[in-house]
C-alpha cells in the first residue's frame, strides 16, 4: 500500500510539474523494519515532531524563498560487510547510541555519528534515511530539510574532520557518491508558475 502511494503521488506530481520540470534522475527506496536504516539503527531519532517540523524546515514569511525549503540530497554507498562484522557495542560507538533502543550514548566516542552531528551544536534539521540498492550493492538515500542551509552544511563539515579534526567514523563504513542541495519551492509559488495546479 505505501509503495502504491508512493508511485501514485510521484507520478501526479511529474505529469504537473510538465513543462516546468523534467525528471534528471529517479532511485527507488523501501521502508526498512519500519524505522530503521540499512544499519540496523533507528533512524530520525533527533527528528523534530510533524508539529515542529514546520519551524525547523520552512523558509519565514518575508525572507527570499519563503513557504520553501533547503533540501540536502545524498547517495551513500555501505561496505556492509565490514560494517556486519563488527560487534554490536562497536557499531554502537560508532553511531553514539544503543542498536536496540536509539537511547544515545553517555559516553559516546567525539567521532561517532551522532557527536559528529549534534543538532543541539549545529541547529535542528527534519531527515530521513531511505534504503536504495538490491542485495548485493545497496546504500542510504539521505534526505535532510533545513530552513537554513548552513546547518545542514556545518554538519557535512563536521563529519569530513573540518570542526574537530575527526571525521565521523561512520564514514568508513560508508561513502557518499552523490550529493547536492536544492531549494524545494512552496506549493503556492509553484501554483503561481503553472495556475493550473492550484487547481488540479
Amino acid at each position: 500500500m505505501r509503495t502504491t502511494v508512493v508511485f501514485d503521488v510521484a507520478h501526479k506530481a511529474i505529469a504537473d510539474l510538465n513543462g516546468l520540470a523534467s525528471v534528471a534522475e529517479e532511485t527507488s527506496s523501501w521502508s526498512y523494519r519500519h524505522d530503521r536504516d540499512l544499519t540496523g539503527f533507528i533512524d530520525g531519532t533527533e527528528n523534530p515532531s510533524l508539529i515542529e517540523a514546520p519551524e525547523v524546515t520552512l523558509i519565514a514569511e518575508g525572507n527570499p524563498g519563503a513557504g520553501g525549503t533547503i533540501l540536502l540530497l545524498q547517495k551513500w554507498l555501505h561496505d556492509t560487510a565490514a560494517w556486519e562484522s563488527l560487534p554490536v557495542a562497536t557499531q554502537e560507538n560508532v553511531m553514539g547510541r544503543r542498536k536496540l533502543d536509539s537511547v544515545e550514548l553517555e559516553d559516546k566516542p567525539h567521532d561517532s555519528h551522532v557527536a559528529s552531528t549534534d543538532q543541539d551544536q549545529f541547529g535542528k534539521i527534519f531527515r530521513r534515511n531511505m534504503p536504495f540498492g538490491t542485495v548485493t550493492h545497496h546504500g542510504t538515500m539521505f534526505v535532510g530539510l533545513s530552513a537554513d542551509q548552513q546547518r545542514l552544511s556545518r554538519m557535512l563539515e563536521s563529519m569530513a574532520g573540518l570542526v574537530t579534526g575527526k571525521r565521523d567514523a561512520l564514514t568508513r563504513y560508508t561513502k557518499p557518491l552523490t550529493g547536492a542541495y536544492y531549494f524545494v519551492p512552496s506549493t503556492e509559488a509553484i501554483a503561481g508558475l503553472a495556475p493550473d495546479l492550484a487547481t488540479s
